[in-house]
């Protein structure tokens, strides 16, 4: 026999998963006749909380779980940077947890930390979580009230509080920026063409190049689907060499500097032959040789403001679901005329 769950029993009596879970909480909201209808079914079947969802409501633990997708981006780590800062101005604690991209993982970790262990989530989502499209997980989590904030790589199905960059604009900005500077064969590196922010990416790439009057070229794009960043170099190689561009925006640092590694060993001179900016600002940029112009997406920020709109939330200050979009900016380095 299967454990009966809140979804079980909103079948059964025809109403919301909201409705089952204020009636089990005993909630004002709700008429005495259907909390009794549905209290009593609920008690007849054995019914049994994923946690106490009764002693959650009365009870903080005052920490927030973090989950990453991967700790290889300097992206997450400054976002995570801006969470911790602002959860410790508030008197909050953090705990956090890497998915490493995987869907199973993603799962354990949730399940691990709702059993009364934090009072609400700030995550984005691992790589496998979107290609599969699978979001029961969050869901679940949320209607059992436990809030999530979503942030970069978000669900678009699910009602829950997002922070994201605005990627399409980053890209289309970028392209008018390197056309002002003179530069007229742009091409496009994409290591993340199949996560929605890596296509946002790519279409604001292409309606860049559209706002300048370039055409498009779909020679000029690569999408790289192997993680092993060891083998940027030699996928790029034959795809730098054939297309002679004179500038090359990448969706991460660590393809840019594929690019720019790649780009000497053809002979060609950075930024005199070509010009490579990235998305991102880390570390990589500001160490790289030449010293690498990026598109910031402030990840510090992103984080400052996942903490603010989940505490406010815990806090009962924030009722509304919002969607934040936090705006890139150029950083000119030495990587670009």
């Amino acid at each position: 026999m299967n454990k009966l769950t809140i979804k079980d029993i909103a079948k059964k009596f025809n109403v919301s998963i909201s409705t089952v879970s204020k009636a089990l909480n005993d909630s004002y909201e709700i008429s005495d006749a259907t909390k009794e209808k549905i209290q009593k079914y609920a008690k007849e079947n054995n019914y049994k909380p994923n946690f106490n969802a009764l002693s959650l409501k009365n009870r903080s633990t005052k920490t927030i779980g973090i989950i990453l997708p991967t700790m290889l981006k300097y992206f997450f780590a400054q976002v995570f940077k801006g969470i911790e800062k602002t959860a410790l101005e508030r008197g909050y604690k953090v705990i956090t947890c890497i998915s490493n991209e995987s869907y199973d993982k993603e799962l354990e970790i949730i399940e691990m930390l709702s059993n009364g262990s934090i009072d609400g989530f700030i995550l984005s989502m691992a790589k496998e979580t979107e290609i599969k499209k699978d979001f029961n997980h969050f869901q679940e989590t949320i209607e059992n009230g436990i809030p999530i904030v979503m942030f970069d790589r978000v669900a678009p199905t699910i009602e829950c509080d997002k922070i994201i960059t605005d990627d399409f604009n980053g890209a289309l900005n970028t392209v008018e920026h390197l056309h002002k500077t003179g530069h007229k064969k742009i091409g496009f590196v994409s290591t993340l063409s199949n996560l929605h922010i890596g296509q946002e990416r790519f279409l604001g790439y292409k309606k860049g190049l559209e706002n300048v009057g370039l055409p498009y070229n779909k020679d000029f794009v690569i999408n790289i689907f192997d993680d092993d960043y060891k083998k940027y170099e030699e996928i790029l190689l034959p795809f730098l060499k054939k297309n002679k561009l004179d500038s090359v925006i990448t969706t991460g640092e660590s393809a840019a500097i594929a690019c720019m590694k790649t780009s000497l060993k053809l002979g060609y001179e950075i930024p005199k032959d070509i010009s490579v900016i990235a998305f991102s600002n880390g570390i990589l940029a500001r160490h790289s040789s030449p010293k690498m112009t990026t598109i910031s997406q402030h990840g510090e920020q992103m984080g400052e403001t996942c903490a603010k709109i989940l505490i406010d939330r815990l806090e009962n200050k924030h009722t509304e679901i919002t969607t934040k979009i936090i705006k890139t900016d150029l950083v000119i380095r030495d990587s670009s005329k």
